[in-house]
């Protein structure tokens, strides 16, 4: 049985939020700046980083405790390979299902996303609490 925390007291927490306040401004912003094509393709390029990393850290922080590592491992494996297929297939459903596109839009804010996990340590340490 996984002994779980509630999601907002997760210590990836921090992160995820400053993911979504990231893509959230980065659409804004391309929305304002370059139009309604843009701003959409911005928040769909956030929303194909965002996501799958929601989807792991449910799934990799389902465990804890010393007790629990055989399943802390097995869960982040299963939450890095859903999180790889969950992207693939948004990807995919995106280029196939979204016209028009700004496809700079979409990648710019999917690697922003993706490049706010470099401050996790400092996000997690700062607004982890004691």
């Amino acid at each position: 049985m996984p002994n779980r925390l509630p999601f907002h007291r997760l210590p990836v927490f921090p992160v995820l939020l400053a993911q979504l306040i990231g893509l959230c401004v980065m659409a804004v912003l391309l929305w304002g700046w370059l139009g309604t094509v843009a701003g959409y393709s911005a928040l769909l390029g956030g929303l194909i980083a965002w996501l799958p990393n929601l989807y792991f850290a449910h799934k990799a922080f389902r465990f804890g405790g010393a007790r629990a590592a055989r399943e802390i491992v097995r869960s982040f494996y299963a939450g890095e390979a859903g999180k790889l297929v969950f992207t693939a297939v948004l990807f995919a459903l995106t280029f196939a299902g979204v016209k028009p596109l700004v496809v700079p839009a979409l990648f710019g804010t999917f690697l922003l996303v993706l490049a706010i996990n470099w401050f996790a340590p400092w996000l997690i340490r700062r607004f982890s609490r004691p």
